[in-house]
């Protein structure tokens, strides 16, 4: 398949599920079974400054930052759905809010070397071309410029329970496009090795500033083991991945 057939068969497996992922793993949270800004506080004061979210979904992590005083609100996302739900959820904002529908690889009219801060929450991933998207953000971000993203820690799908135990059904070194088991095989996502965001990230501009994976479990285990974020899967691996990059403060295009 090439980059259009998937992001083609990409969009429409989210816009048959967008109503499932409403307002779900967004800003303050960064995904499952990890610290929240509350407790990291990555992004720092956000008042006064223009923000950029790569897959806003359906508009809650921008409808954060701009309870947080954000000056300028803009996003982008694949899904009509979502693009539609999160103009609906950002109408009250009092930041300027403009949003996009377009893939991730693409710029689709978005200002260079304009943007204060960007950020993915649990989106990034579904890049079907990884260098482009980072140049592309890269672009966006003034020199100095902050660039902060989660995902699915890459080891956590190598996993699989069956017959009561966990056992390793994929390799984590052979990377490349996937049918996304988590998505019953109705989409696909790239399997990347952390070291190929970090390298990725080095590659088109950004310094790294931190790297983190800590998992957080909660007190009480009731669930189900085979649930894809389970606590059990969560107590051996990781669920979710962050990181905080910076462009240099005297790049320029």
């Amino acid at each position: 398949m090439n980059m259009n057939e998937i992001l083609s068969m990409n969009k429409e497996g989210w816009e048959k599920t967008a109503e499932r992922y409403y307002g779900r793993t967004a800003l303050p949270e960064y995904g499952p079974f990890s610290l929240s800004e509350d407790q990291l506080h990555l992004f720092g004061p956000i008042a006064g400054k223009k923000i950029l979210d790569i897959g806003c979904g359906s508009g809650h992590s921008l409808q954060y930052m701009g309870s947080e005083g954000a000056q300028e609100l803009w996003g982008l996302d694949l899904s009509t759905k979502q693009i539609e739900t999160a103009e609906k959820l950002l109408r009250v904002q009092q930041s300027k809010v403009t949003l996009f529908e377009s893939p991730m690889e693409e710029n689709p009219g978005l200002p260079l070397e304009y943007f204060d801060v960007a950020y993915s929450i649990y989106a990034l991933g579904w890049t079907v071309d990884l260098q482009k998207t980072l140049s592309n953000i890269h672009s966006y971000l003034k020199p100095g410029g902050t660039f902060i993203f989660s995902w699915e820690h890459p080891i956590h799908d190598r996993l699989t329970y069956e017959n009561a135990s966990f056992t390793f059904k994929k390799s984590y070194n052979i990377e490349g496009p996937e049918y996304n088991e988590a998505w019953h095989n109705h989409v696909v996502i790239h399997h990347r090795k952390l070291s190929t965001y970090i390298n990725t990230l080095i590659e088109t501009g950004f310094t790294i500033e931190k790297v983190i994976d800590d998992v957080i479990l909660p007190t009480t285990n009731t669930e189900n083991p085979s649930k894809w974020y389970s606590t059990q899967r969560a107590s051996l691996v990781p669920a979710t991945f962050i990181i905080k990059a910076t462009k240099h403060e005297s790049s320029k295009l």
